[in-house]
């Protein structure tokens, strides 16, 4: 299952978000202080379309897509030198797929800053250092074990990929931002880079910043802007309120805040995407069901995340895109209309393809 971890200082709402994302209920003191423990929960991905598959077949049960989140206790100055029980987070963080930066934005006396300080932009600065640093560790310590040991092949262009990085670390960069060949990626994976690693960027505001109208919100939305990175802005404390809703209350609140969708679940939608991540779809009586794969995975891969049978004995998926489907209203109708169609096992999979493996084993 992929994972992510929610990374950032002490007091950012971490731990609230955790909760939130995993439906394990939000802590009653609001905010804990000095854990020193990780928490691990699975997210369901919202997809309105499995709803929609719901309604049509009626099935015995729906699963989403899931992912695990990690709450990693908040990082502190000098985590990347061992400060408080820094190596041990950031070790944490090296086992997972993509990292949410949570960036506190609000202002509340009765929660003060670690730094004393409201400053999201600042707070992202002083989590990326660790984690750079931390990189920097070892890279250098490769290169040093590249210089001294005997030469093997390969070990050139090793050395020379990781100078690069290298250098670009010295220069404040993060190793994702590299234009770097598929290739070096790879060699670079069994590596653990911490700055490497999808990122989506979470400002965590106070209640009247979600209309936009808030400096601090627009500074770190242009930065994301320039670096590409996803940013969702959310209030932990209004998501905290939502959650407590029932679906119509829930519906009438968000309408009244002139959104579709809880942050909650576009924290969940922006970090399936940014780990490069699409869902195909089966449905039936049985089961109405969505399956994460990367993108671009061919048809016979995607069979394989069902069964290995179905793999190895793969003969042609039946396809049918969602949007089709619903504009038909009905399996039958979209064939009549042409719609459903067969391909090969080199077919890459879209993201909300129905499928139908045919398969003999």
């Amino acid at each position: 299952m992929p994972t992510a971890a929610l990374v950032g200082l002490p007091l950012s709402g971490r731990s609230t978000v955790f909760n939130l994302l995993t439906g394990q209920g939000v802590e009653v003191s609001g905010f804990a202080t000095g854990r020193t423990d990780t928490h691990r929960g699975v997210v369901d991905i919202p997809d309105p379309r499995l709803a929609y598959l719901t309604r049509m077949y009626q099935p015995r049960k729906t699963t989403p897509a899931q992912l695990e989140v990690v709450d990693v206790p908040g990082l502190a100055r000098g985590a990347s030198e061992g400060a408080g029980v820094g190596n041990r987070f950031l070790a944490e963080i090296r086992e997972v797929d993509a990292v949410v930066h949570v960036l506190r934005a609000f202002d509340d006396p009765a929660v003060p800053h670690p730094e004393d300080r409201i400053d999201p932009l600042g707070d992202l600065e002083t989590v990326d250092l660790e984690l750079l640093m931390a990189d920097l560790q070892v890279l250098e310590r490769r290169l040093e074990r590249l210089a001294s040991g005997k030469r093997k092949p390969g070990d050139e262009d090793e050395r020379a990929l990781l100078e690069r990085c290298v250098a670009h670390l010295g220069e404040g960069g993060s190793v994702r931002s590299l234009d770097l060949g598929s290739e070096e990626r790879a060699l670079l994976s069994g590596f653990g880079i911490l700055t490497d690693k999808p990122a989506v960027w979470l400002v965590n505001a106070d209640e009247g910043a979600l209309s936009g109208d808030d400096a601090r919100v627009a500074a770190v939305r242009a930065r994301a802007a320039e670096a590409q990175v996803p940013l969702v802005v959310l209030s932990a404390k209004i998501e905290s309120e939502i959650a407590q809703l029932g679906s119509e209350e829930r519906d009438a609140f968000l309408a009244d805040l002139g959104v579709e969708d809880s942050g909650i679940d576009r924290l969940a939608k922006a970090t399936f995407e940014a780990l490069g991540l699409i869902s195909f779809l089966t449905a039936g009586q049985d089961e109405v069901r969505a399956w994460p794969i990367r993108r671009a995975t061919s048809a016979q891969e995607a069979a394989g995340r069902i069964h290995s049978d179905i793999s190895r004995g793969f003969i042609r998926a039946e396809i049918v895109a969602f949007a089709d489907l619903e504009a038909a209203g009905s399996m039958a109708k979209a064939r009549e209309a042409g719609k459903v169609r067969l391909e090969g096992k080199e077919y890459p999979m879209a993201d909300g393809d129905i499928v139908n493996f045919r398969f003999h084993v």
